[in-house]
């Protein structure tokens, strides 16, 4: 994998977690939904975890370049 890829792999990861982590705060504060908060929570660190990793892997790797042929 590349720069690019890993930052649009980051980039994917994160939003999961956003979604997730808005899924646990509203089960959070459901009467009926309530023990879903804490593994929602989880499964968004973990992604939230893989878009770190992403970010640090491409952060590691140079940026891709165009050439042009003259």
């Amino acid at each position: 994998m590349n720069h690019t890829k890993h930052m649009n792999c980051a980039d994917e990861a994160l939003l999961r977690a956003e979604r997730l982590a808005g899924y646990a705060e509203d089960a959070a504060h459901s009467h009926n939904d309530r023990h879903r908060a804490e593994p929602l929570a989880a499964v968004g660190a973990l992604w939230a975890d893989i878009a770190r990793t992403h970010a640090a892997l491409a952060d590691a790797l140079p940026e891709e370049t165009e050439t042009t042929d003259a």
